[in-house]
């Protein structure tokens, strides 16, 4: 990631949840900034901005936690459970990235007995309300949902997640969002279904073999991540293995930016 950071000049990095195995941190103290975050990510060109959601796991801990860090930590950007960030892209176009937290979303999470507190305590509508709103009234060139969970997966372990199918999916449609990425299944995917773009990029620690799905045109499990270089109308896209070898690339055309 270091070597990959450097090479393309990074501005920022995004982490899409499960931050800390396998259950969360507690205080913004915890041994774990050390062991899995701040001695691992050494590289310089890995000193830029992380933007980061919750996961499943993080919510097996306190996840207030992560948020109390982001408070005096400047490169930790978690604002709160859910929010958006806008970032330039030219002198005249603009991303707005839409961090969502999909963990309160799925039911069977609701009656574990780890997790349900935390869980329960999260409103959903709101956040569907807010999501709906920011992504009507954004004036960006690009509008770019992040979350944990996949919406649709080929994974072997998860795959496809029928709550945010029903409840996030249609507001990526509706708003004209291009792409949507995630993480939760252990693979690197690439799928496309109606409007949108699906990358899964939760190929970071351990790894399982996804299969296609409908829509796939990339699928494989080894260690991995993405970098991501976006321009005025359109987004490349590098699938990158823990060796550094190139495995697939592809081009998103923006359809706001072609005026579509």
């Amino acid at each position: 990631m270091g070597l990959a950071a450097a090479a393309r000049k990074c501005r920022l990095i995004i982490s899409i949840g499960d931050n800390f195995y396998d259950k969360g941190v507690q205080t913004a103290a915890d041994s774990q900034w050390k062991s899995s975050f701040e001695g691992i990510y050494t590289a310089s060109s890995l000193a830029v901005p992380w933007y980061v959601i919750l996961g499943n796991h993080d919510y097996k801990g306190r996840p207030e936690a992560q948020l109390d860090y982001a408070r005096t930590h400047p490169n930790w950007k978690m604002p709160a459970r859910y929010f958006s960030a806008v970032e330039p892209i030219t002198e005249t176009g603009k991303v707005e990235f839409f961090f969502i937290d999909t963990s309160p979303f799925v039911e069977e999470y609701q009656t574990k007995e780890e997790m349900r507190d935390e869980i329960v305590s999260q409103d959903t509508n709101a956040q569907v309300a807010w999501l709906d709103q920011a992504l009507s009234t954004s004036i960006a060139t690009w509008k770019i949902v992040i979350g944990h969970h996949p919406i649709f997966s080929g994974g072997s372990e998860h795959g496809d997640q029928p709550e945010l199918i029903q409840r996030i999916n249609p507001l990526l449609e509706k708003h004209g969002v291009p792409v949507y990425f995630n993480g939760h299944d252990h693979d690197l995917q690439d799928i496309v279904r109606g409007s949108v773009e699906y990358f899964n990029t939760g190929a970071g620690s351990k790894v399982q073999p996804p299969g296609p799905t409908e829509g796939s045109r990339f699928y494989k499990g080894t260690p991995g991540f993405m970098a991501v270089s976006l321009g005025f109308e359109k987004m490349h896209v590098d699938v990158i293995d823990y060796t550094g070898a190139l495995l697939y690339q592809t081009d998103v055309k923006n359809r706001v930016a072609a005026g579509a």
